[in-house]
């Protein structure tokens, strides 16, 4: 028989060798340091992430400017808790409410103010009044007061009903793009060049000494540099609360998979690996669709030990904003226990715009009977059975908060699950037709239905998940171990920002979501950088991206000779609302797409299926593709400017996909045609954007450049259209323009895109140089200071995100898979 001591010798022995082995013996493991880790990948709705190191290290949060999805973890090891996963921090009371759900009246002016504008008894008099937030109504759907202007100054008068003296005081702000804010006159926060909603900082302690019983003042400054404008602001109090898991795990490792997040903590006498795995299959609708994640857990001890684990939700699960009446509740069926939560008023879909979440739909834990406790109740009542040993049934009452408590004896190892899920009811709103989730597109199905089955098929769902990500790391580690970390990191991010539905007339739509730059549903070139990752996986989903701008054209509902940028602000698909068309720009990239579909099925009839639009296009791409006039690309950011370089590149190859598309159909008079014409265009290119070792960002202005991302697909569809030896040109000048974090978008500014950077290194003719744009990326991922899902606008110098977070444009990081594809 073992002593004690030589037990936990063993133990830990053997916890040494295994971290060894996961170090250095274990190819697909991913040591990127994530700017945030994904944890539960639904949709754009129901997306939550850990924007920090350990599991434990910050609240568990959704993507929109990280909305905190409290989500606890804690293990109890005899009598000793741990907290594994997310903070014991209570949900921000609104003490001064912002303009999202109720507009608040204010005093602003256009016209830079003199004096000092800020203090309280500045005279306003002669300023204008209106409503917050402030905003262009074009696409900001939470502005009250319309502002079109660069810049804006507001005074927002407040009165307090308390004393706030000793509290956490926040700043809750939005602002697009720079601004500053004040409160009685202290700057609180300086923004920079950058944009952001439902932010907060926390008052220091000369602005929240100005806070007084009665009235105050806020006030901010806002300069729009292009495109839409938004400012909002107010406060938020945290209320006092007790502290019961204070002892924090030690996390060993966090391992980052395409489906699966894998987390190891020590916990005193214990092992814990936690695992998050959403079984997002590109070629399994059932499984892609399931609206079901697991949290399971594996936990090792060397002698013999009693072991509780609890999980923990807040309804802030199912609603939009912290402040909104829920409704909670549990029950059982067929041998699972249920607990969940909802918003009380269920509008469903009544909800629009960027930054916001369901508030209608129920959000849920599920455990197996046999195995799990259940209880709705409050915070400090579910918390202190727990700590005391008590069923946490017996915390029921009054409360919200959902509770799941697992318990057994461990020697060896001992593994259990739960699983989060969420039921939307209605998922989208399509030309005024509402649509259910794919998943119950019949309307026969049930949550519990989909939760019954996730059970039922846990064990070989986690096998074929696990042999996906291995396959998938080593794969892709063919062309560098960064590349795989970041294809593993962008995978579950693209994925989950679109929803899956079925079209009235049985077309399969996958819709995406414009998360962080407008909301926009459907967004054309939004789609196009992000469709690599599905036409390398299953072309059916890359049609889904396409069925409905189809559609919109085909029906007449769009009668404009060239592509929509959109058909609506999600999860509304009732037609266009971006403010600004992008001609060349979305025509170029449907032609394109429809043909690298056409490619990966070996057959042009979908193509065929849509023919008489696709011409309509390409002949608007013949009369104004070569020399773009001033209008938008999907560098729209950047602002409108003529004479894009880049953009006709697109339009070129989109007249080049269109001739090959007829080529395939055995038009070959059309082929031969415009096969002609995109190769004459494409000479008249090269001498208009040549530049001596590079081409021009513009036609007209020399000394300029930009990356030609849009080259990749003569490369990658094998279309012969440009000379080669512009590309090669292109690349060898882009290496010598990189900085630490990467290649600039091009000669104006430091920013970059990083979907655009994979693309242009797929011009590369060899790995050595694809690899050297590849690490750059990765090393911002790996250091950048701002702890969001991935951004896709970064800047190149610093390690800062300029704007953008948790879009599905990564999906463009899968291109050099997908030229790899049609290469073979």
């Amino acid at each position: 028989m073992k002593s004690k001591g030589m037990q936990h010798l063993l133990w830990t022995l053997g916890v040494a060798i295994a971290s060894i082995g996961i170090a250095v013996g274990q190819e697909s493991q991913n040591r990127l340091r994530a700017p945030a880790y994904p944890l539960v990948s639904i949709d754009p709705n129901v997306s939550a992430w850990s924007p920090s190191d350990q599991l434990y290290g910050s609240s568990v949060a959704h993507w929109s400017d990280n909305k905190p999805l409290p989500l606890l973890g804690a293990i109890k090891v005899g009598k000793t808790i741990y907290r594994f996963m997310g903070t014991e921090e209570i949900a921000l009371v609104s003490l001064v409410p912002n303009g999202e759900d109720k507009a608040w009246e204010a005093k602003y002016t256009t016209v830079n103010p003199t004096g000092d504008w800020t203090a309280q008894g500045y005279d306003d008099k002669s300023w204008q009044s209106g409503k917050g937030a402030f905003g262009t109504f074009e696409n900001e759907p939470h502005s009250k007061t319309d502002w079109t202007t660069e810049k804006i100054w507001v005074r927002r008068n407040i009165v307090l009903s308390e004393d706030v003296k000793g509290k956490n005081v926040f700043l809750e702000y939005a602002h697009d793009d720079d601004a500053e804010f004040f409160v009685n006159g202290i700057k609180v926060l300086s923004t920079g060049q950058a944009t952001g909603k439902n932010r907060r900082v926390k008052l220091d302690a000369a602005a929240l000494k100005s806070l007084k019983k009665g009235e105050n003042i806020l006030a901010a400054y806002c300069h729009n540099r292009g495109g839409n404008a938004f400012l909002d602001m107010g406060l938020l109090v945290e209320p006092a609360a007790k502290k019961y898991f204070d002892k924090e795990a030690k996390q060993i490792y966090a391992d980052l998979q395409p489906m699966q997040t894998h987390y190891l903590f020590d916990c005193g006498d214990v092992q814990l690996k936690l695992t998050f795995t959403a079984p997002l299959f590109l070629d399994d609708l059932t499984l892609l669709s399931r609206p079901v994640n697991y949290l399971s857990y594996e936990i090792t001890s060397a002698k013999p030990q009693d072991v509780e684990l609890y999980f923990e939700a807040a309804p802030h699960w199912g609603l939009n904003l912290p402040s909104q009446d829920a409704k909670s509740e549990s029950y059982e069926k067929d041998g699972l226990l249920y607990v969940k939560t909802g918003s009380v008023a269920q509008r469903i879909l009544g909800r629009k715009g960027d930054h916001v979440r369901n508030d209608w739909g129920y959000f849920y834990m599920v455990g197996e009977q046999a195995a799990t406790q259940a209880a709705v109740g409050t915070v400090n009542g579910l918390r202190a059975n727990f700590v005391a040993g008590k069923s946490v049934a017996a915390a029921a009452g009054t409360g919200n908060q959902l509770a799941l408590r697992q318990k057994g004896k461990v020697q060896g190892t001992w593994k259990g699950k739960i699983a989060l899920g969420y039921d939307d009811v209605y998922a989208i709103q399509y030309f005024g037709n509402n649509l259910r989730p794919y998943w119950n597109r019949d309307g026969k199905q049930t949550i519990e239905g989909q939760f019954k089955q996730a059970f039922a098929s846990y064990d070989a769902v986690l096998e074929k998940v696990s042999s996906f990500d291995k396959t998938f790391m080593k794969q892709y580690a063919a062309f560098g171990k960064e590349y795989a970390e970041l294809c593993a990191l962008a995978y579950r991010q693209a994925i989950a920002a679109h929803k899956l539905v079925e079209s009235p007339n049985g077309e399969l739509l996958l819709l995406s979501k414009e998360n962080d730059s407008n909301g926009s549903i459907g967004t054309v070139d939004v789609t196009y950088p992000s469709a690599p990752l599905f036409l390398y996986y299953n072309p059916e989903l890359a049609k889904a991206l396409l069925n409905f701008i189809f559609y919109y054209s085909e029906s007449g509902k769009w009668q404009k000779p060239f592509a929509a940028h959109d058909i609506g602000t999600y999860p509304i698909a009732n037609g266009q609302t971006y403010g600004g068309d992008m001609p060349v720009e979305e025509s170029g990239n449907m032609l394109i797409l429809t043909y690298a579909i056409a490619r990966a099925e070996g057959n042009a009839g979908y193509a065929q299926n849509h023919w008489n639009v696709l011409t309509t296009w390409a002949d608007y791409l013949l009369e104004k593709g070569l020399d773009p006039e001033n209008q938008l690309c999907t560098d729209d950011f950047a602002g409108h400017f003529a004479h894009n370089a880049n953009l006709s590149v697109k339009a070129i190859l989109g007249i080049a996909s269109y001739g090959h598309l007829a080529k395939m159909l055995g038009k070959e008079q059309v082929a031969t045609r415009y096969l002609a014409a995109a190769r004459d265009m494409a000479r008249q290119w090269e001498s208009m954007a040549n530049d001596g070792d590079h081409y021009r960002l513009t036609f007209d202005k020399s000394g300029t450049w930009s990356q030609k991302y849009n080259l990749v697909w003569d490369k990658v569809l094998d279309m012969q259209i440009f000379d080669p030896q512009i590309r090669q040109k292109e690349v060898k000048y882009y290496l010598s323009k990189q900085n630490k974090y990467g290649l600039p978008l091009d000669s104006r500014e430091t920013y970059t895109k990083s979907d655009w950077i994979i693309w242009s290194a797929t011009l590369a003719d060899d790995l050595q140089t694809f690899q050297a744009f590849v690490q750059p990326v990765h090393a911002f991922m790996n250091e950048t200071v701002h702890r969001v899902p991935m951004s896709d606008w970064i800047f190149t110098d610093k390690p800062d995100r300029r704007g953008f977070k948790a879009r599905s444009v990564v999906g463009g990081y899968f291109m050099k898979m997908l030229a790899e594809k049609y290469k073979n």
